[in-house]
């Protein structure tokens, strides 16, 4: 199906992999993960032609095709979602498009018109031989949350989550032979990961996917690809057994390693106190020659660190947490929110689900007063210290000043050590504090509020897709840091693994006839999907 051979990717500061070689089978659907900044991304580009390896070359068999899933959610603006999708097979969109152009302009009595309609006619029929593109289009649209009466709207209309829906149901529509999929999973709600999952599944093809969402590896995925090392490993099953097999090669080389550092250090030991005596000099010699075979490289350091998150609180909290009557909210003519009734006890631990553009944003930006909603109450208990991670943070986190310097802007008389612990717990260590805020990519923001959070110890954390741009690592830290957290937290999340790490309440807002309503549940999330 598709190779890799001998792909070596080097800049000028790093070398991202050397000397990859692997191929791809038709029926396998790959998971590949690895740590941010490993090259997982970059690997997947190479394999699609978009960018080419320092050496090496990918191999894709004759007459295969393979489908990229696109990032660029504004290159069809003039396009209908219909079209936008049917210009994921471009060779039949052209040949549609044609078609329909000398239909309504040209003169059909002519003979060179005819032919070029045959010859078009033809090209529908080797891509869509069954006649079936309208109404596949159709069902794939209707799936991700688009009715049959906006399928005619341009892709200028769309918000930048239902564009990315559109992307996806571009580059699914033409079944590719082979499947490139970078992050499929961001923007959508729980109810189109799932379906999405059940489309991959039935992918009979190769399918490589980036993705930091567990639950969707596992349902997913038949086999793993680990980017560490520099290097590429694979292993058959899910992201669970490959965590188990990882887990048991790491400790199996930690403690290959650690004899072999302890070996070195005897051997330099011995060398060092009888190398310039003449009676030793024959065993120095023969210690010097094991020390030069003790070959520490193949015993590669994982490139993966674990943050450590831990969050405290300064004060406890009482009897009252949150109170909200009657809550009601709108932009412009179309009502989000109405007359949401809540109140949150000690001990909650919330997470806050939908669909996209139902309103979980708007309520946390209500609940940590951001915006004031149009009618209703919200009352704050005395002893709350609120702690609000917005799902923007591109206005909070910015500046020329250093990571370090910009934490402590919030509490000048923080602990200097304090503040250092809290970025090394996000994995920012030595010259890394000192880089600029605004040097920071999506992940690291989204790390850096974590270790401001940590510092602060709000006794109850509003959050909002915390777990966008982290990687796996991270979310898994994080969902055992709300877990052990002895305050509050309402979270939204549409990660199901992460939802069960700490969830003890569900509150599921849905469309309702005139804005948002709840279904509040008392339990974890897989109780509640049992109950649905």
């Amino acid at each position: 199906m598709l190779q890799a051979i001998n792909i070596n990717m080097r800049y000028t500061s790093k070398t991202l992999f050397e000397d990859i070689s692997i191929t791809f089978d038709k029926g396998k659907r790959y998971g590949l993960i690895g740590a941010n900044g490993a090259g997982k991304s970059t690997f997947l580009k190479i394999l699609s032609g978009e960018i080419e390896p320092s050496s090496g070359h990918v191999a894709l068999d004759s007459g295969l095709k393979m489908g990229v899933l696109s990032q660029n959610q504004y290159a069809y603006e003039d396009l209908s979602l219909k079209d936008a999708v049917l210009i994921g097979n471009k060779r039949l969109y052209d040949a549609i498009k044609e078609k329909d152009y000398i239909y309504a302009t040209q003169d059909l009595s002519d003979e060179k018109i005819n032919e070029r309609l045959a010859e078009l006619e033809m090209i529908c029929i080797e891509e869509d031989p069954m006649y079936e593109y309208e109404v596949n289009i159709e069902k794939i649209l209707q799936d991700l949350g688009f009715p049959a009466n906006t399928h005619n709207e341009l892709m200028k209309t769309l918000t930048g989550g239902d564009k990315f829906k559109i992307l996806l149901a571009q580059v699914l529509f033409p079944k590719p032979d082979v499947l490139l999929l970078d992050e499929p999973t961001n923007n959508l709600d729980l109810q189109c990961i799932a379906w999405l999952e059940e489309n991959l599944k039935r992918h009979d093809g190769t399918l490589i996917v980036i993705s930091h969402d567990r639950h969707f590896l596992n349902s997913v995925c038949t086999h793993i690809l680990d980017l560490d090392f520099k290097t590429l490993r694979e292993f058959s099953g899910n992201y669970d057994d490959w965590y188990i097999a990882a887990t048991l090669i790491a400790k199996q080389q930690e403690m290959e390693r650690s004899k072999k550092l302890k070996e070195k250090a005897e051997l330099e030991d011995f060398i060092r106190r009888f190398g310039a005596n003449a009676s030793k000099a024959r065993q120095a010699t023969s210690r010097q020659k094991q020390l030069d075979k003790l070959n520490l490289e193949t015993l590669k350091v994982s490139s993966r660190r674990d943050p450590s998150i831990t969050f405290k609180i300064k004060r406890n909290i009482g009897n009252e947490v949150l109170s909200v009557e009657n809550l009601t909210h709108s932009y412009g003519n179309i009502k989000i929110l109405k007359n949401i009734n809540l109140t949150i006890l000690p001990g909650d631990k919330i997470a806050l689900i939908g669909p996209n553009g139902v309103g979980k944003s708007t309520l946390c930006k209500i609940l940590s007063e951001s915006i004031k909603p149009d009618t209703g109450t919200i009352r704050w208990g005395a002893t709350i210290e609120l702690g609000y991670f917005p799902q923007d943070t591109s206005e909070i986190i910015k500046g020329e000043e250093s990571l370090y310097e910009w934490l402590r802007a919030f509490d000048k008389s923080m602990d200097s050590n304090e503040i250092r612990t809290a970025l090394g717990r996000m994995l920012f260590s030595g010259e890394e504090q000192e880089k600029s805020i605004n040097a920071l990519s999506g992940g690291e923001k989204h790390r850096i509020m974590l270790s401001k959070i940590m510092l602060a110890k709000y006794n109850f954390l509003l959050l909002d897709e915390p777990t966008n741009h982290l990687d796996l690592e991270a979310i898994i830290a994080l969902g055992e840091g709300l877990y052990n957290f002895v305050g509050g937290v309402m979270c939204v999340s549409h990660d199901r693994e992460f939802i069960d790490a700490f969830a003890n309440r569900i509150i599921a807002m849905k469309y309702g006839k005139d804005g948002a309503e709840i279904v509040d549940f008392r339990g974890s999330y897989e109780d509640f999907l049992a109950q649905i």
